[in-house]
């Protein structure tokens, strides 16, 4: 058989795999086939949902100078093609993957294209001989990248060997380690809500950890149950050298893969419960920022630390709090100033008060909810409009009408922008309530649903006004429908339940700001925005409730209604 029958794959196996094992490539180490860059967007039809194949990227090869530090792409074409007939795609994954060094090849030998201007040349042809070893390739991209010997032994020590990292999280980890191992003190991460910002959080912290780079580190959340979920899944690596900074935990509930069996996994504490002090034996801390900080002075925690004993704090969701100079983060930052300070985000706060770019400076990456959705790694959504006539055409009330507290009502014409703000139509509550039912029935009555309402008073309206519209439901499962606000204790404690895929009840939270923001509500299918939004961020926290994907759960896309 002639090398022009071959097909793409002979090719891979009989020319270019051994040409780059010749160089000195590790079959298993270095070389990374059929890698896949991009598993496809999900493409909604009706009620159903497949990804679109058109838009899968996988590279033929990735070449590593360790697992997840990619340096170089080879594009692969069977013999009929010319050597250099993959060289378009080769450098789009190489730009995805944030390396210098791209390859085509038919078989007969390459055309290496060189972004580091080494030889002075952008493109030559190569024989499969002249194929360059893994040293040649990492000293040329760590002169390119001007790294000096001490930045390059952070910037390449290795990953922790748990999951294997998205291009995106790999571009995330590597540039973020990169730029503190220059010397950067301040770092901000722009990830879309379910693109893995925690996990991405663990491997920058354990690279670091691990090199001896930073030795004491700080993970500052605002929610309890992110802090213990992350102990217990992304940061279980770190377990012995990792506690709560708390008196107080409740445990989290887990599952035992082999049994089936649930059981409760205590969490290490650092802060004892009886004389508050803090066990400074620990070198990983997770936190609170509402735990560690206070009004009264036995509240701030953190001032029992030294100012200069932690190296590295992390701020997850650091539009929340630490953007804005009066804030409680703020507050700890400014204490703990000599150590590095990375943010984590996904809509970042840019206003004339808050900004975190002032603080933090412009993202060291960016990856945006379009990309994620688009690459296949989240959700799409579709939209249902509703237009409510009242909330279109406006509303006047009759000449001296009062409200049901007979207060006057004042002469004008009442629009969307007033709803549930200066004008409560209690009328209204029971049309979007049934609105929404009529959606779940259409759909499936069991979808996790949350309900953006104006304020709290709109949340408890409206969860009244659903408890009547599911009534069949809601007789014998209370639980059907909850308000989850600040301030209502019983539903806050329904969160975790809401968010658990396994438990079957909360179906339907009303909401105000509780759960716009850091509650990953995985197997979400409808979002019912029934507030005025005038803030793009404001929408994207919110819309990110839905956008992660949960393919084995049936989760694929969303509805915005």
């Amino acid at each position: 058989m002639t090398k022009t029958n071959l097909s793409e794959t002979d090719i891979c196996d009989k020319f270019i795999t051994p040409a780059l094992q010749q160089a000195g490539w590790d079959l298993h180490e270095q070389i990374f086939r059929e890698y896949t860059l991009r598993p496809g967007r999900v493409v909604v039809r009706g009620s159903t949902s497949s990804r679109d194949p058109r838009s899968v990227l996988r590279a033929d090869y990735v070449l590593c100078h360790k697992a997840n530090i990619p340096l170089a792409v080879i594009e692969a074409k069977d013999n009929k093609h010319a050597m250099g007939a993959g060289m378009a795609q080769a450098i789009n994954y190489a730009q995805l993957l944030d390396v210098p060094f791209s390859f085509s090849s038919n078989g007969d030998g390459f055309v290496f294209r060189d972004q580091t201007l080494t030889s002075g040349l952008l493109e030559t042809n190569l024989t499969p001989e002249q194929f360059p070893s893994p040293a040649e390739l990492w000293q040329r991209y760590c002169a390119w990248k001007g790294w000096s010997e001490q930045v390059t032994q952070i910037a390449e020590y290795p990953y922790s060997p748990s999951k294997t990292p998205r291009y995106y999280q790999i571009n995330a980890i590597n540039r973020t380690v990169e730029a503190i191992a220059r010397g950067q003190q301040r770092a901000l991460l722009v990830m879309a809500t379910g693109t893995g910002k925690t996990y991405t959080a663990f491997q920058i912290i354990w690279r670091l950890w691990k090199s001896g780079t930073k030795k004491r580190i700080l993970f500052l959340a605002d929610r309890n149950i992110l802090i213990d979920q992350t102990m217990v899944n992304d940061f279980r690596p770190f377990k012995g050298a990792m506690a709560k900074l708390s008196p107080n935990a409740k445990g989290v509930e887990r599952v035992e893969a082999e049994t089936g069996k649930h059981f409760i996994e205590d969490l290490d504490l650092a802060v004892n419960k009886t004389t508050k002090l803090v066990d400074k034996s620990y070198e990983i801390y997770l936190s609170l920022y509402q735990a560690v900080s206070g009004t009264e002075e036995e509240q701030n925690i953190y001032k029992q630390f030294s100012p200069d004993f932690f190296d590295l704090i992390v701020v997850d969701e650091c539009h929340r709090g630490s953007a804005d100079e009066d804030s409680a983060w703020r507050e700890i930052l400014t204490y703990f100033g000599s150590a590095t300070h990375v943010g984590l985000t996904a809509t970042p706060k840019e206003t004339k008060e808050i900004s975190n770019t002032e603080y933090f400076g412009e993202p060291v990456y960016t990856y945006s909810l379009r990309q994620g959705i688009e690459d296949g790694y989240l959700a799409p959504y579709k939209v249902i409009r509703v237009d409510l006539d009242k909330d279109v055409f406006g509303w006047r009330p009759p000449a001296g009408m009062t409200d049901k507290h007979g207060n006057l009502i004042e002469d004008r014409i009442y629009n969307a922008t007033d709803m549930n703000r200066k004008l409560v139509l209690e009328k209204r509550d029971e049309v979007v309530a049934a609105k929404i039912t009529e959606y779940l029935k259409a759909t499936n009555r069991h979808d996790k649903t949350i309900v953006f309402c104006e304020d709290i008073d709109h949340a408890a309206r409206m969860r009244q006004a659903l408890s009547n519209a599911n009534a069949d439901i809601c007789t014998d499962q209370p639980r059907y429908v909850v308000q989850i606000t600040g301030d209502n204790p019983e539903g806050k404690r329904e969160l975790d339940n809401f968010i658990d895929p396994e438990k079957p009840y909360p179906v339907i939270a009303t909401t105000s700001k509780l759960m716009s923001t850091g509650v990953d509500a995985q197997t979400c299918k409808l979002i019912v925005l029934d507030q005025n939004i005038k803030s793009m961020t404001t929408f994207k926290q919110i819309i990110g409730r839905g956008t992660r994907l949960r393919e084995d759960l049936g989760k694929t896309w969303f509805t915005i209604l």
